[in-house]
């Protein structure tokens, strides 16, 4: 039950930051509400599709898209209340994360994929959203030059996949997962931990 509850709330709080995206994009109501439905939906979609996983989450679950198009729309007239809660949405997205990389997994461990499919599957449908709608906003995505997040992903993925194998309870396995994903995304959004990056400037060869 916590564990659905999480994943409606970081659900609903992925479609309001990229109201938040749309909105600095000066979109019409419309463009919100599909930047939202495809942050907050997109990344178990590819995974879907991906896996010839059918029907689609919120194929099955109508109500998905209704939360979110109400959560995108909602922001609008509180946005600037919205962008205060900077932190707030940062803990909702990380808990979201941790959350939808499990789901992602319990997917392909379903459909018996090989374990480094299972943690990809992971790592798609927590980190694919936020890419889709920096492209369709027209921005450099934050997965690939901001904290570590696809990593965290696939940490977390890692564990709980291991975990499962292992045989452990499913409940053991799960707050392994969160105990060691959450406070690790927490600490790289405040020390700034992240890849190493490649820059390459022509005017110096």
């Amino acid at each position: 039950m916590l564990f659905e509850a999480i994943f409606i709330i970081a659900t609903a709080a992925s479609a309001m930051t990229a109201a938040l995206a749309a909105g600095r994009r000066r979109m019409d109501w419309f463009g919100v509400c599909i930047i939202a439905c495809v942050t907050a939906l997109g990344g178990g979609s590819a995974r879907d599709i991906l896996l010839n996983h059918y029907p689609l989450s919120w194929v099955e679950d109508p109500n998905l898209l209704l939360i979110v198009c109400v959560a995108a729309l909602a922001t609008i007239p509180l946005a600037r209340i919205v962008a205060r809660l900077r932190w707030t949405f940062l803990i909702l997205d990380a808990l979201g994360l941790i959350v939808f990389t499990m789901i992602g997994c319990n997917v392909a461990i379903g459909l018996g994929e090989p374990p480094i499919i299972v943690i990809v599957a992971g790592m798609i449908t927590g980190c694919v959203g936020g890419v889709l709608r920096d492209v369709l906003c027209n921005e450099v995505p934050l997965l690939f030059s901001s904290e570590l997040y696809a990593t965290v992903s696939i940490v977390t993925g890692a564990i709980y996949l291991a975990g499962l194998k292992f045989g452990f309870p499913r409940e053991a396995v799960v707050a392994a997962a969160f105990l060691v994903g959450f406070p690790l995304r927490i600490l790289a959004i405040v020390h700034k931990w992240g890849m190493p990056k490649f820059v390459f400037d022509k005017e110096t060869w």
